[in-house]
């Protein structure tokens, strides 16, 4: 996937044609490959990353050195990663064992393609140099290698807190498709990033390392969230179908100390388990996520909602099979006039 160049200021741009048709076809898919793979430019680069520093240092001293040597090679120079480390997702939500699957069949000429391709600004390092050899089973033997370390670095950093990792891209989802039922391509894409331009059907995305222009053509647009994303990141290859990877919003929360109420008057109006539950709820959240960040038992947030939901503090909406809970504008009111006391 396509990153920005770290030493060279850089005016390229991949853009994706969009139509009516394709427009009508965009749609959001959760990969926990993504997240992992798209973590290593964070073990390898964490000065970009200053949200995720717990988190890193949490993972680091529980990695073998040749797995993550091996690993962080696949980040180019210029933070793209190879596109078959991505596969496109094939459902909503599939896990990491099936899209694992899908890499393990890579062809040869793909991964070498790929491989080569994040470096073509860069000397490719000594531990990836099969995958300059003619004959295939070198190629092979490396991208199986690259397999069993991903399952184990899957398992290490990324399972742990894939509960959590993905109750925050679901939130993220569902702003963004409000987004775009109240004002279409131009308010989804409006915020995402600056680096996204949306003009006349052509999603721009500016500041890559190559220039193409991809057309849909009855494709449609996935659009994968991230964790790890600090920009958007589409395929590095022309020949990938419009998919683009870009940062999710809320995830300061997932490493962030549980939120206290910081009003004296919202905490006389309502008692400290409300209070802090009310301040907590200006993004849209389950309630197993609410415990999560209260670290009490989603029975005892179930309580609070209710008396919340029936003062018309809190709105709620179901979203698949989750029922998510937000502040009203009543509850905004509250919050707000309490902050400016």
């Amino acid at each position: 996937m396509a990153a920005t160049p770290s030493d060279v200021a850089c005016s390229l741009m991949i853009s994706f044609m969009l139509s009516v048709e394709d427009l009508a076809d965009t749609r959001f898919a959760i990969s926990p490959i993504y997240q992992t793979v798209l973590s290593l430019r964070v073990l390898r680069e964490p000065g970009l990353y200053a949200l995720h520093l717990p988190w890193r240092r949490s993972v680091l001293g529980r990695l073998d050195a040749p797995g993550a040597d091996l690993l962080m090679s696949l980040v180019g120079p210029d933070r793209a990663v190879a596109d078959f480390l991505t596969p496109r997702p094939t459902e909503f939500a599939v896990t990491f064992e099936e899209e694992l699957a899908a890499v393990r069949r890579t062809p040869p000429d793909v991964v070498r393609r790929d491989v080569l391709a994040v470096y073509v600004r860069g000397r490719l390092p000594d531990i990836l140099q099969e995958i300059t050899a003619d004959d295939d089973a070198p190629v092979l033997a490396l991208r199986d290698a690259i397999c069993d370390h991903l399952q184990r670095y899957w398992e290490i950093a990324i399972k742990p807190t894939w509960p959590q990792m993905r109750l925050v891209l679901e939130a993220d989802m569902t702003y963004r498709a409000r987004q775009l039922a109240v004002g279409g391509a131009r308010l989804l894409f409006a915020d995402m990033h600056p680096n996204l331009r949306w003009q006349d059907g052509v999603l721009h995305i500016d500041k890559m390392i190559g220039r193409h222009h991809v057309a849909a053509a009855g494709r449609g647009l996935l659009l994968v969230p991230s964790v790890f994303s600090y920009k958007p990141a589409p395929p590095v290859s022309p020949q990938e179908p419009p998919v683009l990877a870009y940062p999710c919003r809320g995830v300061a929360t997932l490493w962030a100390p549980t939120p206290t109420a910081d009003t004296a008057a919202v905490t006389s109006l309502l008692g400290a388990p409300r209070a802090r539950l009310l301040h907590l709820l200006a993004e849209p959240l389950p309630t197993v996520e609410i415990a999560r960040r209260l670290t009490v038992t989603p029975s005892a947030v179930s309580q609070h909602l209710k008396v919340l939901h029936a003062t018309g503090l809190i709105t709620r909406a179901r979203d698949g099979r989750h029922v998510l809970y937000r502040r009203s504008p009543l509850g905004d009111q509250v919050v707000g006039q309490a902050a400016e006391q």
